[in-house]
């Protein structure tokens, strides 16, 4: 990227989190929806590639209703854009009051015993906003943050979670400098969630996501592993609050931990706890598949077809 467009990108952001707070919230949310339906009318690249990610999780579908979903699908994305503006001014009342959990027993035991939780995350919902609900409601968060272009975007990002009542590490190269922090943290019997539905590094491990091979991280269950942290896998997904509240809450489902084979390698047992995490997350998705905002490629396919396209003549 260049600096004229790192420049560009820092002043879009910049924008939006000056702006979008100073609107009235109903105006925010309609802004936001409109330019969802534009881009989504567009079909660029991350709309095509959401497309192709949803019809994994709905073969089901047609065309037509494959585009329906892709529309709705942007729409939650947008949504979660317009939220993350926002949140620095939400109260803490209005931070919890739109969160409702489901299976959150076996994680409140776990961290009222002392013991770490590691949350295997997808990009489902609104993640920042279950993030700030855990400070408050359970226990200390940390988790990690991906290196973004240009530094002071990433540099914001950074405080706007820490504003959250997170502690963030930086994620540089490929993670490594990343899991002694969480390790540490983990031992102190902390919340460690982590977004794992995309490989950020070299060292993915693959898995079956939705009926097909796909690339995720295998830091959560070697956290755990090596821990002995519990291993939750974490979905999120909007819904309206009952009541007619125009506004949209989240619902954080905390699925079953995830055990430890009793046997094979060190690695063999990261790849099973990795597909245990897989199966739950592609469930899911695909009871919800409109709040999965994964605009980007994950499947080996997609992967595949992409390398093809960089060696090509």
């Amino acid at each position: 990227m260049s600096a004229a467009a790192d420049r560009l990108v820092l002043a879009a952001f910049s924008a939006g989190w000056r702006g979008v707070r100073l609107l009235p919230e109903p105006v925010a949310y309609r802004l936001f929806d409109v330019g969802a339906d534009v881009a989504w009318r567009l079909r660029g690249v991350g709309v095509r590639q959401l497309e192709a990610n949803l019809r994994r999780a709905r073969p089901d579908l047609d065309d037509a209703g494959l585009r329906g979903l892709s529309r709705a699908g942007m729409r939650s994305y947008l949504r979660y854009w317009c939220d993350t503006f926002r949140l620095p001014d939400w109260s803490e009342e209005r931070i919890v009051a739109g969160v409702r959990c489901e299976g959150l027993g076996p994680v409140r035991a776990s961290l009222d015993a002392g013991r770490g939780v590691v949350a295997f995350l997808g990009h489902t919902g609104n993640w920042d906003h279950a993030g700030a609900w855990g400070t408050l409601r359970l226990a200390t968060v940390t988790t990690v943050a991906e290196r973004l272009r240009p530094e002071e975007l990433f540099e914001r990002f950074l405080a706007f979670r820490e504003q959250l009542g997170m502690q963030v590490v930086p994620l540089t190269g490929g993670g490594a400098g990343a899991f002694g922090p969480l390790l540490r943290a983990l031992r102190a019997g902390r919340l460690v969630p982590l977004l794992a539905d995309r490989d950020l590094t070299a060292s993915g491990v693959e898995v079956d996501l939705l009926g097909e091979r796909a690339r995720v991280a295998p830091g959560p269950a070697a956290l755990a592993l090596t821990s002995g942290a519990a291993l939750h896998p974490v979905s999120i997904r909007y819904e309206r609050p009952a009541g007619g509240s125009p506004r949209h809450g989240v619902v954080i489902t905390w699925h079953p931990e995830v055990p430890v084979p009793a046997e094979g390698t060190k690695a063999e047992r990261i790849a099973a706890m990795t597909q245990g995490c897989a199966d739950a997350l592609g469930a899911a998705i695909r009871q919800t598949p409109q709040d999965w905002h994964m605009l980007q490629r994950v499947f080996l396919a997609d992967l595949d077809e992409a390398h093809r396209e960089r060696v090509a003549p």
